[in-house]
């Protein structure tokens, strides 16, 4: 039944909003929860595509420390045993990552970690003695010219689209080096793909939620607003202000969903191009999340993009000059009654999937007690 006035009003319904809306509502609170698009899931959404569940809008594999998030998504759909391990390719060569004994045994054929360690630090240590003004300058000092152009300069040059003279040092202060041969990329003791995919988990937890789809908050919020004893808001933070300081910078994504007539195209879930003329980051192969044997396979091609308004924003883009223009539009949010920014882009913040499980439990917490 389709109440007058709610006691929140969602917007979006990617993890943040759905798990806030399954932590009120559990306390007998009524939700209506509003997306842009015509499915729920946000990012996370999957559409099955030859008996495979696609991640229609990039990788996305569940990692944490926190055995409480773990707990919790855990209550509304199993996880399997997944184990992310990306490859990088580098014209015909391919390396492990993260950085381990395998990727400097590619490199270098070394097969100790003294012999690694030695091999670093000459590189390294030619830039020792420099203050570090930008990305390129960091990632030299922390890991030497090989590491360095060969996994590391081109991908993230596509990846944000500029120099990495022009990217400041901070994005990277640390690059990690794992002198044993394990290529598991997270350190995070639970880990794992929802087992049917996340469509699952985002179905259960917004299984008594009203629900609105294909309708833009922005496009009519003073009615929204009014629809609901307080708001709750995952979409981007300069937004909702109607951009009134000026535009934040995002980075966007194109993807290139292809069905191939094998049913094993790369032998891995992730493989990345570190190569700055190859104008794609990665191929995914989603069958190899889930352990697939089925007959075909699907591959994404995930290319980056400059963001405008007209593309969707995927990542905020953190410099210096974002981050003094991002804190603006925090102190304006700070004024708002009844208003609760949360998730990726409405903190104008990367976060993992565990963090935006968390946040939204903590945020839902504070609003309950609030009231």
């Amino acid at each position: 039944m389709k109440l007058d006035k709610y006691d929140y009003l969602i917007v979006g319904s990617g993890l943040f909003g759905s798990v806030f809306a399954h932590q009120v509502i559990s306390q007998g609170k009524t939700c209506l929860v509003i997306e842009k698009r015509p499915q729920v899931g946000g990012n996370v959404y999957c559409e099955k595509i030859e008996g495979i569940n696609v991640q229609t809008y990039g990788a996305h594999i569940f990692h944490t420390f926190d055995i409480e998030v773990w707990n919790y998504v855990n209550q509304f759909v199993r996880f399997n045993r997944y184990t992310n391990s990306p490859l990088a390719s580098y014209e015909d060569e391919l390396y492990n990552l993260p950085f381990n004994m395998n990727t400097f045994h590619q490199l270098w054929n070394v097969k100790t970690p003294e012999e690694a360690r030695q091999k670093i630090d000459k590189q390294r240590n030619k830039y020792s003695q420099i203050q570090p003004l930008n990305l390129e300058e960091q990632a030299l000092q922390l890991v030497g010219e090989d590491i360095y152009e060969k996994l590391i300069k081109g991908y993230t040059e596509k990846q944000w689209g500029c120099s990495a003279k022009e990217i400041p040092s901070f994005i990277i202060k640390r690059i990690p080096l794992r002198f044993t041969y394990d290529n598991n990329y997270f350190n995070d003791p639970f880990q794992g793909i929802p087992i049917g995919g996340y469509n699952i988990l985002v179905n259960r937890l917004l299984e008594r939620a009203e629900i609105l789809l294909n309708t833009d908050f922005l496009d009519n919020k003073n009615y929204f607003e009014n629809k609901a004893t307080a708001v709750v808001y995952s979409g981007m933070l300069d937004a909702y202000f109607d951009y009134c300081f000026g535009n934040l910078e995002y980075r966007s994504l194109r993807f290139e969903t292809t069905v191939l007539d094998t049913d094993n195209f790369q032998g891995n879930a992730v493989v990345n191009y570190t190569k700055a003329d190859v104008p794609y980051t990665r191929i995914i192969e989603h069958k190899h999340f889930e352990f697939g044997t089925q007959e075909k396979t699907v591959v994404t091609k995930e290319f980056p993009l400059e963001w405008n308004k007209n593309l969707e924003a995927y990542y905020p883009f953190n410099n210096k000059k974002n981050e003094q223009l991002a804190d603006k539009y925090r102190e304006l949010a700070q004024q708002q009654k009844n208003v609760i920014f949360g998730g990726r882009l409405a903190n104008y913040k990367y976060y993992d999937m565990d963090r935006v499980v968390r946040l939204a439990l903590d945020t839902a917490k504070q609003a309950l007690e609030k009231k």
